[in-house]
């Protein structure tokens, strides 16, 4: 793998053409689930944060990671049984269609859940004061 890439684009381009199709449905399908985030780079991957960092994802040698988080894989896990799954991955693998649908919903509900730690930890500071 090259340097830590700068952007989303820099990191897709680095991938052969078949990948960079998967990756680049990947980054559409986020970016139209989830509008107002910001497209950053974060453990070399492209992640996609509004407070916090919703979902990364990235290309491996037999799948493409999807890194929404622990409690997002557990909401979702009767939908993700076809799928490997560990605490905060999803592997949805090279030779099958990408779930598209899923991963939007799954950005989604990662809206939420950061929304919900962002105001929790609002209310706090001004618990404090």
């Amino acid at each position: 793998m090259m340097q830590k890439p700068e952007s989303a684009d820099q990191y897709i381009s680095s991938f052969p053409a078949d990948i960079q199709s998967l990756l680049n449905q990947m980054r559409q399908t986020i970016k139209q689930a989830a509008p107002a985030t910001q497209e950053v780079i974060s453990y070399g991957m492209p992640a996609y944060k509004l407070h916090s960092v919703l979902v990364y994802f990235a290309a491996q040698s037999k799948h493409i990671g999807f890194y929404p988080g622990a409690q997002a894989i557990v909401v979702f896990a009767d939908e993700l049984k076809n799928y490997k799954t560990s605490k905060g991955a999803i592997q949805l693998p090279l030779d099958k269609p990408l779930p598209l649908d899923l991963v939007a919903r799954i950005t989604q509900y990662r809206i939420g859940e950061d929304k919900e730690i962002f105001e929790a930890r609002q209310a706090k500071k001004k618990a404090k004061k």
